[in-house]
């Protein structure tokens, strides 16, 4: 039964993949993400990206050879500040993304297996009270509890976004541990971690995957959003910070910093946001399994 269970499994990963594979602008998308994570990557292994805080420029120069897309108020190179926000973006929205889409998925498993129990309840309440509290008065009041702390941003947006996901996979779990293979495992005596984490969790993949890229670029936006009031990013650059910093220069008609920023935030957001579509419409069981 396992075996047979595997082995749908992976027929139905190859047809989404093929699926994938089709849809041009899934693919297109997925490169211009690629892309951006090579950025990101270099600046990790310090290829590039080094000098954005280094003064080292007129303030407000004009594009040219030395500092391609100009400099801010300060001296400081736009297009440097630019790609190591790059890197910025995906720490936070990996970081994110990944802890939350586990946590999400570990507390909607236990939910949805132990639904109409206190188990279940709990849970629920929890995600109640996680959702009644506004995102960014949970942040600013995280912020100030933990004065200061560089990651009090990330660990507000991770105790934020899971709920979504966990009520996801509740819904699923309590769909899948009525099915025979559930029965099956409950029939020759496996413990319930097992039979949840083991034979049901892996067939919730398909919505962690899809709930994580949408909360990788929900993790951006907010970043930038934070960042722009003051209460995200605190010891790098990003771009939301170079946008809160373009505000006086957008006023004395320079505009280099402002649209840097924000066509590169523009770029990455678009091409996730396609790419999670496509991935959508692949892993979705009613289309994979046509």
């Amino acid at each position: 039964m396992t075996r047979d269970r595997s082995s749908e499994r992976t027929s139905l990963w190859a047809k989404a993949w093929y699926k994938f594979r089709r849809d041009r602008i899934g693919v297109v998308s997925l490169g211009v993400v690629a892309l951006y994570f090579i950025v990101a990557l270099g600046v990790w292994l310090g290829l590039w990206g080094q000098g954005w805080s280094q003064v080292d420029g007129p303030m407000w120069a004009p594009p040219g050879p030395d500092h391609w897309l100009g400099t801010n108020i300060i001296g400081q190179d736009i297009f440097e500040r630019a790609i190591y926000s790059t890197k910025t973006a995906f720490e936070v929205g990996l970081v994110v993304a990944v802890l939350s889409t586990l946590l999400g998925g570990f507390f909607g498993a236990l939910a949805g297996y132990f639904s109409n129990s206190w188990v279940d309840e709990l849970i629920l309440w929890l995600m109640g009270v996680l959702d009644a509290i506004p995102f960014y008065l949970f942040v600013a009041a995280l912020a100030y509890a933990l004065q200061g702390y560089p990651y009090a941003m990330h660990i507000a947006m991770i105790a934020t976004f899971w709920t979504t996901t966990a009520r996801l996979v509740r819904g699923e779990v309590i769909k899948l541990k009525n099915f025979e293979f559930v029965e099956a495992a409950r029939a020759i005596g496996l413990p319930r971690r097992l039979i949840i984490f083991r034979h049901i969790t892996p067939n919730t993949f398909h919505i962690l995957l899809v709930q994580a890229t949408i909360v990788f670029v929900g993790a951006i936006k907010s970043e930038v959003i934070l960042s722009f009031l003051g209460l995200g990013v605190t010891d790098g650059v990003s771009w939301g910070l170079m946008i809160a910093e373009s505000t006086q220069e957008v006023q004395a008609g320079h505009f280099s910093n402002f649209i840097t920023a924000s066509l590169f935030l523009f770029f990455l957001v678009m091409a996730f946001n396609m790419f999670a579509d496509a991935l959508q419409d692949a892993l979705d069981p009613k289309k994979v399994a046509a």
